[in-house]
């Protein structure tokens, strides 16, 4: 009698409805995975460019310049009497973080169908390596605010520093939540795309990037309802000591965006299972 086959284990792939702890494991387990997805972005991005990641710094460096001469030079917005160059630059050094991270993340399936109709490995990581990549180009733009602090003569103190961390974390979840939200829409609505640079610009205008949030007077609690005004706000206050912390507005800023990527994890993880099939 011939010999029975070796029966082969079968692993069965079954999406699940909602976010659990599983998925976090998974997405450690596959971190490396994770940077390389950063890495292809990074090396994609800058591949044939002209002054390579100098673009980084290129694009708000210019940005503040055109801001200072129209917003700071003819309008004569305020700027908490510190200089407005480097006041706009340390909002738009956040807020270029935010808004870039977000395009990308909301693009991030279609950008990559070919491989997540092929290969499984957790989406969550095409979203994230697409933050971390913008977080690199945060990191090079950074070393343009550390000389315009030098020039300008404004040295922090180290204990006020302690708030960068949390400012960069909210920004990161922000971008995040919001990016899981509109990346999932997206893959069945492609109108996403065109929507949002519009979404982005609207947005830039109620977000203290180009004026401080004290010009909104009774309306600045409107402006505390979203996160980057407290995250833009409070890097303010620790780089250029503008105002003392405010830890309540940190706090409502921290809740805000953790409510936010929990509502982009929920909706992101309810629509991933006909990712393959609609993107």
């Amino acid at each position: 009698m011939e010999k029975a086959e070796a029966q082969i284990p079968i692993t069965i792939i079954r999406p699940k409805k909602l976010f659990s702890l599983r998925d976090i494991t998974e997405v450690w387990k596959y971190k490396e995975l994770l940077f390389f997805f950063t890495w292809r972005d990074l090396k994609v991005r800058y591949k044939q460019t002209f002054i390579g990641v100098a673009w980084a710094i290129f694009q708000p460096l210019i940005t503040m310049v055109v801001f200072t001469v129209f917003f700071g030079g003819l309008a004569k917005i305020p700027s908490d009497g510190i200089p407005y160059p480097i006041f706009v630059f340390t909002g738009l050094l956040f807020w270029q973080f935010f808004s870039t991270a977000l395009s990308d993340t909301s693009n991030c399936l279609i950008a990559n169908q070919a491989i997540i109709t092929k290969v499984y490995f957790p989406r969550l990581i095409l979203p994230l390596s697409s933050v971390m990549t913008k977080l690199v180009d945060f990191l090079i733009a950074t070393l343009i605010l550390v000389l315009m602090m030098l020039y300008y003569g404004f040295i922090p103190r180290v204990e006020s520093l302690i708030v960068i961390p949390i400012v960069l974390i909210i920004s990161f979840m922000s971008s995040v939540g919001l990016g899981l939200v509109l990346a999932a829409i997206n893959v069945k609505y492609r109108d996403v795309r065109y929507a949002l640079p519009f979404f982005i610009q609207m947005l830039l205008f109620v977000t203290p990037v180009i004026y401080p949030a004290s010009i909104a007077g009774k309306y600045s609690w409107m402006l505390s309802l979203n996160p980057m005004t407290g995250a833009i706000q409070s890097a303010r206050a620790s780089l250029l000591e503008t105002a003392p912390v405010n830890w309540e507005l940190v706090g409502i800023s921290f809740m805000a965006c953790l409510i936010l990527m929990f509502i982009g994890v929920y909706v992101f993880k309810k629509v991933e299972r006909y990712f393959a099939d609609i993107v």
